[in-house]
């Protein structure tokens, strides 16, 4: 496979909104609906384009239906506005290391019915789920609560939510909840690509110019910085999942970089340690984000995962 992944000129071939879980959820579809389907589940405060088009493609054109999805609160998804006060970043994160329960507004939990949901408006009995950081997490829940929904589990710089692993600096988690002062678009774009900057991978790094740019388009199809805020606070408010981890039977992919900043690497070892039947794949100089020069390989691991062809599993590095 080459370096790089072609882009798409065509986006994707259907796209919709489906009722779920007392919600709608805007989704995207790449293959053909006869195929196995996977679900692509996104990480927080990002919508469904964060999952590139080529990488979507290149999923399809191994042999299966690829769906990417905005999750509640982001998107074109439902907003759930509420009067209703919260817990702030700041408030949740001092309380988080206090190990005092966080006020959230909803749950990992609920955006995993989310995805059950989405799957039941789609008809789709069962499929292969992947998931990037917060979206890991919810489907390595909807993997232990739903396990007769799920045939693979992809779990992409994300965590098992372990007690006692290395929390990512205040700063990068008060960065990732600011606003940016202006409203201005070009404005947000420049503010978010410098986020991105800050936590996305050394070695694969893209210029703040090409992050700008992309994020500006993101920007176009909708921002609603409270809902990241919200999803955030679902977050932190989350249990250690290793004793659900380790009722996961389905075979799984545990992905990482070992220069996360924001979940340093320990998170996807013990996220690996913690399945009963997972491949870990580190990679070098991958910070938190999905370097463009690495997709061409998490497309190869993924279709040998889903199409049976994973190596044995073996111990977390």
């Amino acid at each position: 496979m080459t370096e790089f992944l072609a882009p798409a000129l065509e986006g994707a071939d259907k796209q919709g909104r489906v009722a779920a879980n007392g919600l709608e959820l805007a989704w995207e579809q790449f293959g053909d609906d006869r195929d196995p389907a996977l679900i692509l589940i996104m990480g927080l405060g990002t919508q469904l384009t964060g999952w590139p088009d080529a990488f979507c493609r290149a999923l399809a054109d191994t042999g299966l239906r690829v769906i990417r999805f905005d999750n509640r609160d982001i998107g074109l998804s439902t907003k759930l506005r509420t009067a209703t006060r919260h817990d702030g970043p700041r408030a949740a994160f001092f309380k988080s290391l206090l190990g005092r329960e966080i006020d959230a507004p909803y749950t990992l939990e609920d955006m995993a019915v989310d995805t059950v949901g989405l799957m039941d408006g789609l008809g789709i009995a069962r499929a292969h789920l992947v998931g990037a950081s917060m979206g890991g997490m919810i489907a390595q829940l909807v993997a232990a609560l739903y396990p007769e929904r799920v045939q693979t589990l992809t779990s992409i710089m994300s965590t098992s939510g372990a007690r006692r692993l290395p929390r990512g600096r205040l700063k990068t988690l008060l960065r990732l909840a600011k606003a940016p002062r202006s409203r201005d678009p070009d404005a947000i774009a420049r503010h978010m690509a410098v986020t991105m900057r800050m936590i996305g991978s050394p070695r694969y790094g893209r210029s703040l110019a090409d992050w700008t740019s992309e994020i500006r388009r993101n920007v176009a199809r909708s921002y609603y910085p409270a809902g990241t805020r919200r999803q955030m606070l679902a977050v932190m408010a989350a249990a250690s999942r290793t004793d659900l981890l380790g009722g996961i039977r389905q075979p799984a992919l545990v992905i990482h970089g070992a220069a996360d900043p924001l979940l340093p690497v320990k998170h996807g070892r013990s996220t690996a340690e913690h399945l009963s039947d997972a491949r870990y794949e580190e990679f070098p100089g991958m910070g938190h984000d999905l370097p463009p020069r690495l997709l061409p390989r998490f497309v190869e691991l993924i279709g040998e995962l889903v199409h049976g062809e994973s190596e044995p599993a073996g111990r977390a590095r």
